[in-house]
């Protein structure tokens, strides 16, 4: 009797397990996205892999850019803009490869210079958490691919951003390295185990200096190999949502801003501020899927905006 219940018992656990296993596959546990080390960027998603998440299909190509593949030799008659980004240009598991900025820009363009080029394409290397020296070290290892604009997509976090390192790559939850035996092994680790610390990260996060100064440096040379290149350069910054409306901004914040702004004013750098664009939002809150990163809304705004400022750029 004791033999048929521990058995009875056994089978509707391991029932019950493979039915949230599958529940939890069904909505993209099991397949998380997976990162590489980089000596130079620090990380990088891992090129040619795809997935869905929360019903979200998310593709990343051969150069660990969030699109499809590429040649890198540009073809006559395409339009190629490289945009460069953390988690907002790449849109994260919260948005589908079709509505990532990079996307919609595509669809965009596409029709309006149509009697220009016969292709737009729209690169879209980016990683969550790079700033502007993870994004200069990539531009340094892969070069621009011949885009005749690239596109700086950074939010006001970014001017605060530390070395690159690629210290959280298989230590950290949120840069596996590897398919997890099980989703829910994934689920587990995500939302029931608690965090283990990485130590070796208390020497990044205290880096010394003028940590604003080197990420303005960054885009100053990611300006200078864009001009050496003889492209465009754009550089476009978000707010965080607490900066929208009153009291706004953080006196540390509103003086790195005013230095970028400074320094886009002597560099002669395009630039897009959408702090006052999302200010004058009747909804600002409405544009924000979290309390920094975009929903389709807010993707569609900013992605209007660039569109038009690559259009002045070119034509």
């Amino acid at each position: 009797m004791v033999a048929v219940i521990l058995v009875t018992a056994i089978a509707i656990v391991v029932g019950l397990s493979a039915a949230i296993e599958m529940g939890l596959r069904t909505i993209g546990f099991g397949k998380p996205l997976i990162y590489i080390a980089d000596e130079q960027i620090g990380y990088l998603l891992a090129p040619n892999q795809s997935t869905r998440r929360f019903g979200n299909h998310i593709a990343i190509n051969q150069y660990s850019m969030r699109g499809d593949p590429i040649q890198k030799t540009l073809l006559p008659s395409t339009l190629r803009v490289l945009l460069l980004g953390d988690s907002i240009a790449n849109g994260g598991w919260w948005t589908d490869q079709a509505w990532t900025i990079s996307s919609l820009m595509i669809r965009s363009l596409t029709p309006t210079l149509s009697q220009y080029f016969t292709k737009v394409e729209v690169l879209n290397a980016s990683a969550n958490s790079w700033g502007p020296r993870n994004e200069l070290a990539y531009l340094q290892q892969f070069g621009n691919f011949h885009s005749q604009v690239v596109v700086l997509l950074i939010n006001t976090d970014d001017l605060f951003a530390t070395a690159p390192t690629s210290l959280p790559v298989g230590r950290d939850r949120n840069y596996p390295d590897r398919q997890p035996a099980m989703a829910l092994v994934e689920a587990f680790n995500r939302y029931l185990s608690k965090p283990k610390p990485i130590p070796e990260m208390k020497a990044v996060y205290d880096e010394a200096g003028d940590r604003v100064g080197f990420n303005l440096e960054a885009i100053g040379k990611i300006q200078a190999l864009t001009h050496q290149a003889n492209s465009q350069f754009l550089l476009v910054m978000t707010p965080l949502l607490r900066e929208i409306g009153e009291p706004g901004s953080r006196d540390y914040e509103i003086k790195a801003r005013q230095r970028l702004s400074e320094f886009c004013q002597e560099q002669k750098i395009s630039y897009i501020d959408f702090l006052p664009v999302f200010n004058s939002n009747s909804n600002p809150k409405a544009l924000y899927q979290d309390h920094i990163h975009l929903n389709l809304q807010g993707n569609q705004l900013v992605s209007q905006a660039i569109e038009q400022s690559v259009l002045e750029l070119l034509l």
